[in-house]
């Protein structure tokens, strides 16, 4: 039974996560890159060095002494995202989308009051949410305001794009549109729904959703295929010179996309999932592959945006 799982996977190409982190996260990743990713602020201040566009960046709380001086240095913003410069799948993030009186609105529908937000903010700078646990730093920027293109297949929450890097070649894309179940997150492993992209069109084909394949939103039942995402060869083009920022081979590039601002890189990731080829239904490993055996690796990101678009990976 194990054997024939086995064989029906290799069959389809699939990536699994040993091989991933053997023959490409560890070949490939140097590690003393890694800090450039995993610490969101570097990664802003990186992206925003090469021209690449990122959601603005407020406030940046670094030690204890900072907290009580929140709710002065809030009151000009209405909306804002909180986040932990070093957390990791969604963790620790909060959206706040408006005021009530002296309570700020979270983007789920619930109502947050100061106190609680300083108490969390206290948290991310313990190291709550943080790879490792070490302390960190809490980021509070712009709140994105995401494309109408996204309103018949999303709840509540901001809808990204995740691209896979590969020598910084796009290899592969996915959207991941947030559900009641993940409460607004894009997180696949919180309930957001996995869609495929194709990357020559840049449309969306069927998506995952709690591992089984779907055609429509949990929770608003419109389709999700044939959806075209706007600017798809800027987005690539986006992803493609985030090899050049960073040194990294293997890589996650998460978009969004704001319907006044475009296209914004919100994060990296040194260590991207696996469930991308579930969403897609379709392996990995091919493309990689692929563009390991290549004779000569192009400089050019738009080149390589190109070759991925012209062999339909």
């Amino acid at each position: 039974m194990i054997f024939s799982t086995y064989q029906k996977m290799k069959a389809l190409g699939i990536l699994g996560i040993n091989r991933r982190n053997a023959d490409y996260i560890r070949l490939y990743n140097p590690r003393s890159h890694f800090p450039l990713v995993d610490d969101k602020l570097r990664t802003k201040e990186l992206a925003q060095h090469a021209g690449l566009p990122v959601p603005e960046l407020y406030e940046v709380v670094h030690i204890e002494h900072q907290v009580p001086l929140l709710a002065q240095a809030l009151q000009k913003y209405t909306q804002f995202v909180i986040k932990p410069a070093q957390g990791s799948g969604g963790d620790g993030i909060i959206v706040i989308t408006g005021k009530r009186k002296n309570r700020y609105l979270k983007s789920n529908g619930s109502l947050i009051s100061q106190e609680e937000l300083e108490h969390h903010v206290s948290n991310i700078l313990s190291g709550m949410y943080s790879l490792g646990g070490h302390p960190d730093k809490a980021l509070i920027e712009y709140c994105v305001q995401f494309d109408p293109l996204f309103d018949e297949v999303s709840y509540r929450g901001v809808p990204d794009i995740r691209i896979i890097v590969f020598l910084g070649y796009p290899v592969m894309g996915m959207i991941r549109l947030p559900t009641r179940q993940s409460q607004g997150k894009a997180n696949l492993h919180q309930g957001a729904v996995g869609v495929g992209i194709d990357m020559a069109t840049g449309k969306t084909r069927n998506g995952v959703w709690q591992n089984q394949i779907t055609e429509s939103h949990p929770d608003t039942d419109n389709d999700i295929d044939g959806l075209q995402l706007p600017q798809w060869d800027k987005l690539l083009e986006m992803a493609a010179r985030c090899y050049e920022l960073t040194g990294l081979g293997y890589l996650g590039v998460d978009i969004v996309l704001d319907k006044t601002k475009g296209p914004l890189i919100l994060e990296l990731n040194a260590r991207p999932g696996l469930s991308i080829q579930i969403a897609n239904r379709l392996g990995l490993l091919p493309r990689l592959q692929k563009i390991e055996n290549l004779p000569i690796y192009s400089t050019n990101p738009l080149e390589r945006v190109a070759f991925c678009k012209g062999i339909n990976l």
